[in-house]
């Protein structure tokens, strides 16, 4: 399953991608988004 995070520098994004590892979700491609501004 491929997975976008969408804001990954922020608390929120950081967040998400903690929990995707801890939970072991199947993902087969992870593709983290952030802003230039980032």
């Amino acid at each position: 399953m491929k997975v976008a995070v969408v804001g990954a520098t922020g608390m929120v994004g950081q967040v998400m991608l903690k929990v995707l590892a801890e939970r072991d979700f199947p993902i087969t491609e992870l593709l983290p988004v952030a802003s230039e501004k980032s």
